[in-house]
């Protein structure tokens, strides 16, 4: 593993990418086939038991799952969590699809809730399309939110992705239009989206939150280098873009990053 602290990709680590007509990235589907052994990687790890990471203080952490998929895809991820000593919370996401809008109500509450029970500020960590996610709550709340861990996730451009993944966005787009013209007139699924979470996210990442990107260069579904930023701890581990939801590194990352203290706490 390999960490890389506030840096910004050069130009030239564009070079060598698979690019298609007019600038569109082709991706790496078949690189994502290596997910599933990933999985079978961390469950013989002892890194899954909780051993050689940092154990955490008790603050809640809140999951958020990446584009078209559920909570389901972090509970390994959970339970690793409330083995070091956290407490996972999950965000209530049944199908990740739509403008980011349709879940800021719920994942704001979630916030408020675990700040009134325990009287600290949470942690998020998100996957992928979870990760815009956490970047756009802690714009907007750094004084609930203390760390966000991003995992495979564009930090200023949600939508420098495959091909591929963006015709899987035009689609769910094109829906949301046909059932709710107004989605479409706000921008939703666009860079010229105007709802709270599209403003939070494009918002000034705010210096009391403590932000960690995790990113492989082998990505095969977001551009690794969209993942990289001067105003984040950026952490380089290997593996996919699926299967960064239980990539052995990425858990040493992980609960490494949420062992860095808090601010102003």
């Amino acid at each position: 593993m390999r960490a890389t602290a506030r840096t910004r990709p050069a130009a030239a680590a564009t070079k060598g990418a698979s690019t298609g007509v007019d600038g569109f990235w082709l991706g790496h589907p078949l690189l994502e086939c290596r997910s599933s052994g990933e999985l079978a990687r961390l469950l013989t790890d002892p890194v899954l038991r909780g051993r050689g990471v940092p154990h955490g203080d008790g603050r809640s952490v809140l999951l958020l799952p990446g584009f078209l998929v559920s909570d389901a895809t972090l509970r390994l991820l959970a339970r690793f969590l409330k083995r070091i000593g956290y407490r996972p919370v999950a965000s209530g996401i049944r199908f990740n699809s739509g403008c980011g809008d349709s879940f800021d109500e719920r994942l704001v509450d979630v916030i408020d809730r675990e700040y009134s029970m325990g009287g600290r500020r949470l942690a998020i960590v998100g996957h992928s399309r979870g990760g815009h996610y956490a970047r756009s709550l802690a714009a907007r709340y750094p004084d609930r939110v203390s760390h966000i861990v991003t995992m495979g996730a564009g930090v200023e451009d949600p939508l420098d992705v495959s091909l591929l993944t963006k015709g899987g966005a035009a689609a769910v787009r094109s829906a949301l239009a046909g059932c709710d013209p107004a989605r479409s007139e706000r921008g939703c699924l666009t860079l010229r989206c105007t709802c709270a979470y599209a403003a939070g996210f494009a918002a000034t990442f705010p210096a009391e939150v403590r932000f960690t990107s995790i990113y492989s260069r082998s990505d095969g579904v977001v551009r690794w280098q969209s993942c990289v930023a001067d105003y984040a701890v950026c952490v380089e581990v290997r593996g996919s873009h699926f299967g960064l939801a239980f990539n052995r590194h990425a858990y040493r990352a992980v609960a490494e990053a949420l062992a860095v203290p808090a601010t102003d706490e």
